[in-house]
């Protein structure tokens, strides 16, 4: 990025006032020269050797751990048992890789055995015993002591196995918990030189720990990145000091600097560093108040300093080169969600009509609503993911034990008994042991035709559209357990026949249930009634019946005007499950988030229809990407040509969307420096949506990333976006670099 780009992002220099003078920042500066600082400085922290691929390397994920027994183990591998079926019982190998980052296995396949991996960041939990729907039902030959389960996040279906013996399944229990904890501490400068160095590991084809120029290029398409022939042969041969024709030790290690090199951070550190290119306290103190942050203090930036900073002479003089600096950009703290909004940081204490609260639809299926698979699984993955309402769809079954399913069609059933079971071990993390029933009511007795409708009915009803007479209706009414319509105390399900609020005191025990069509219907026709409703009462919205397929809608339509239940088919990826998860992603992930006061104020004129001029601007620069993944790594040859689109989600007329050109055959480190800029009516409902797509001429663009968040959690200045896969994996290391400005009039 050069001066003029940066001048447009960088706002106007303020008066730095300090307790260290200029004069004292210059001695100090001049000391750390004396000292040999200035030679140290101006190189980068060395990444990790080459051979840092070997399994006793002291760098990477396996930092800390090569000693380790259990961690041992698993680099010889282990025999273990899938587990399947009752019949399906196969002995495969199963090995952690020599990156620390992926386990290998080897599926025996007549005459064509096949090898495969999984990574270790895409775990989502390790249980053990039979902790699982599978080992549960198939399990049985195995002791619970030899058996754990490996869950993966998204859809992928977890990993049941049975080891030898019960002290190697706890190896391999403790081994994925240290692995998984230290990949969790690992800052983003170190999964960065982890990934790269896996990568040199792979494309070193005879494993001799040089590099031939064509072993450089078959990194380069590795790494997404399709550079010309002969701007590569120039890099590789200005790095070539021996003039071999192959690149070892320190030259590889030169080599990865120059490929790693951050132009555009480097511009922005050398306009807030000086000539002497390193960042005093007083200069960093003034770079984070041109970021907008709040409350910015010189003992601040000397915690930065001492934070991130990797030289200890540096240090000891509070100065902070060039690397601290990237290492501090890069971290949680530079990213462009608020920190402070990772934890519970909202009034916890109001009426729980005040609140959105995360919220699942048909929780127990994991694929189509009409002959798709039911499972309890379904439910742990839709607590892991926060979701704090989960749907039980209770019949009666064979004996009379009640079972879940999807009614009056194909999908397969489970028990009642499971399901509850799974609830009382997955629910609680964060939560207070307690749960809400919402169910429908037996008819009071002294009140035979009143009665209180379930979900079910009421769709039901809302798709006949009232052709069908009251009669009918009741003939429809299936018979409800006592002991179940005994446990609807705070929820009861009750029709939502009419938004003129009576003079009497509310019915907060009553929660209405309504379509999508509906509640749009409500939305478009009754706005601020609607709004009013729902801050006193609790309102629940849920797919057509009609999406066969459980497709979602956008939730952001039934948030705009309150609706604090908003469920959907948490099985189904998609934008929508993304501006879910973004919405739920601050106060701690608990799954409750305060609406805005506009939301919940009885007497609160708020129409999403009409929610008056602008009186914000969000700006966005979108400057650069760091390593975005290949899609198809089957194919090396096939580079990414991506680009960036930043998608606004809230009332009507605040939706837009705006994007950049495509980088063609980048996606290692493509450039972009443009200006996308949005006009906002209700920034208090946002949320912004950044997404990474691969452009084709041909065909609609691939999805290679995304990232979304509430516009009140975005920080300003320049920050780092950490993209996640469409089942919202992590896809470490790969980022945006932004700068973000917001103007409230």
């Amino acid at each position: 990025m050069g001066r003029r780009a940066r001048g447009l992002s960088r706002w106007p220099a303020r008066h730095v006032s300090c307790r260290v003078s200029s004069r004292e920042v210059g001695e100090r500066k001049r000391q750390a020269g004396a000292e040999g600082f200035c030679v140290v400085a101006k190189r980068k922290a060395k990444p990790p050797g080459f051979e840092a691929a070997s399994p006793l390397s002291s760098h990477g994920i396996l930092a800390g751990l090569t000693e380790d027994e259990d961690v041992r183990a698993m680099l010889r591998g282990s025999r273990l048992c899938k587990i399947r079926s009752r019949t399906w019982h196969k002995e495969r190998l199963y090995r952690l890789q020599e990156d620390g980052l992926s386990v290998w296995f080897q599926r025996s396949i007549p005459r064509a055995p096949s090898q495969h991996i999984f990574l270790v960041q895409h775990i989502e939990a390790v249980r053990e015993g039979h902790q699982s729907e599978g080992l549960r039902r198939f399990g049985g030959a195995f002791a619970p002591a030899r058996c754990l389960t490996i869950a993966f996040k998204g859809r992928r279906k977890n990993l049941d196995l049975a080891a030898p013996t019960a002290e190697e399944a706890q190896r391999w229990v403790r081994g994925l918990a240290k692995l998984r904890a230290r990949l969790d501490a690992m800052s983003q400068r170190e999964r960065l030189d982890h990934w790269i160095h896996s990568y040199l590991h792979r494309a070193d084809s005879d494993q001799d720990s040089k590099m031939s120029f064509k072993e450089i290029k078959s990194l380069l398409r590795m790494v997404n990145v399709d550079m010309n022939d002969m701007y590569a042969y120039r890099l590789f041969k200005e790095c070539d000091h021996s003039n071999n024709e192959r690149l070892e030790g320190t030259e590889i290690e030169e080599f990865l600097r120059r490929l790693l090199k951050r132009p555009e951070l480097e511009d922005i550190f050398h306009w807030y560093s000086g000539e002497d290119r390193v960042l005093s306290a007083p200069e960093l103190l003034e770079f984070l108040e041109d970021q907008g942050e709040d409350g910015a203090t010189l003992a601040h930036a000397q915690q930065l300093i001492q934070t991130y900073e990797l030289n200890e002479t540096a240090k000891q003089h509070e100065l902070m080169t060039l690397d601290g600096f990237m290492m501090y950009l890069l971290s949680p703290e530079g990213a462009a969600l608020d920190s402070a909004h990772t934890c519970v940081f909202q009034d916890m204490d109001h009426p729980l009509s005040h609140y959105f609260i995360s919220s699942s639809h048909n929780t127990y299926l994991t694929d189509s609503q009409i002959g798709g698979p039911s499972s309890t699984e379904a439910y742990v993955r839709a607590f892991a993911q926060g979701c704090r309402c989960v749907e039980l769809d209770c019949w009666e079954g064979p004996g009379g034990e009640p079972i879940i399913y999807h009614g009056h069609t194909l999908t397969s059933k489970i028990l009642f008994r499971d399901v509850v079971q799974v609830v009382r071990d997955h629910a609680f993390t964060q939560l207070k042991g307690r749960i809400l029933v919402k169910g429908k009511k037996l008819p009071d007795a002294q009140s035979k035709d009143a009665r209180m409708l379930s979900d079910r009915e009421e769709e039901e009803e809302e798709e006949e559209e009232g052709e069908v007479e009251a009669e009918q209706q009741r003939r429809w009414a299936k018979q409800i357990s006592p002991e179940l319509s005994a446990l609807a105390v705070y929820c009861c399900a009750s029709r939502l026949r009419t938004l003129r609020l009576p003079p009497a005191l509310p019915q907060p025990c009553q929660v209405s249930s309504l379509s999508e069509r509906k509640a749009k219907k409500l939305i478009r026709e009754a706005g601020n009634s609607f709004v009013r409703h729902n801050a006193r009462h609790l309102t629940r919205v849920y797919p057509l019946g009609l999406r066969m397929n459980s497709a979602n809608y956008s939730p952001q339509e039934m948030w705009n005007s309150g609706c604090q239940l908003v469920a959907l088919n948490f099985q189904t990826p998609g934008y929508e499950m993304d501006l879910n998860a973004g919405r739920f992603l601050i106060n701690g992930q608990c799954g409750y988030v305060l609406k805005p006061a506009c939301l919940w104020q009885p007497d609160t004129n708020f129409n999403p229809e009409c929610p008056g001029p602008p009186r914000t601007t969000l700006t966005i620069q979108v400057l650069t990407a760091q390593q975005l993944p290949k899609l198809n790594a089957e194919k090396p040859n096939s580079i990414v040509d991506p680009l960036v689109r930043v998608e606004i989600h809230g009332v009507p007329a605040d939706c837009a969307q705006k994007e950049t050109n495509y980088v063609l055959n980048n996606g290692f480190n493509p450039c972009w420096g443009q200006t996308l800029q949005f006009q906002l009516r209700a920034p208090e409902l946002v949320l912004v949506r950044f997404v990474v797509e691969d452009y084709d001429t041909t065909s609609p663009n691939d999805f290679v990333g995304q990232f979304t968040l509430p516009l009140h959690s975005l920080k300003q200045g320049y920050r780092h976006i950490h993209l996640l896969s469409k089942d919202g994996a992590s896809l470490s290391p790969a980022t945006l670099f932004v700068h973000i400005r917001v103007q409230y009039s």
